[in-house]
């Protein structure tokens, strides 16, 4: 028996668990999107606090200690987030695997340019 695609399963998996709260994307006004927009980029800020806060960033503080295995914890709370954003959006897991290859190429041509000025039209085909 074959796996499933990976980033379709992840997709799926996020889907079930927020309509376990009551959060059907599927089912959503534009109002309703721009409030689960909000949420979840707050959301999303509050899991890099956490994930900064793994590591030792207070250089001055002995104490500190970098803790990889929560880190890497909260690297996926921000992936169940980012998903859950994606979904409001709109998002199949081929329109985001799409858009971020379309952007991995615009984010390699700044590179190979030496990115000198901000170009938002750069990415408007995305």
């Amino acid at each position: 028996m074959s796996q499933p695609d990976k980033l379709d399963e992840i997709f799926r998996l996020q889907e079930a668990l927020n309509k376990r709260i009551g959060v059907d994307t599927t089912q959503m006004t534009d109002e309703q999107r721009i409030h689960w927009v909000l949420q979840y980029c707050r959301a999303i800020q509050q899991e890099t606090a956490e994930l900064v806060d793994s590591v030792p960033w207070k250089w001055w503080a002995r104490y500190q200690k970098f803790d990889k295995q929560n880190a890497r914890v909260e690297v996926i709370d921000l992936l169940h987030f980012l998903i859950s954003l994606a979904q409001v959006l709109e998002m199949t897991p081929s329109d985001f695997y799409e858009a971020y290859t379309k952007k991995h190429r615009v984010n390699l041509a700044r590179q190979e340019t030496g990115y000198h000025a901000k170009d938002e039209n750069d990415s408007r085909h995305i």
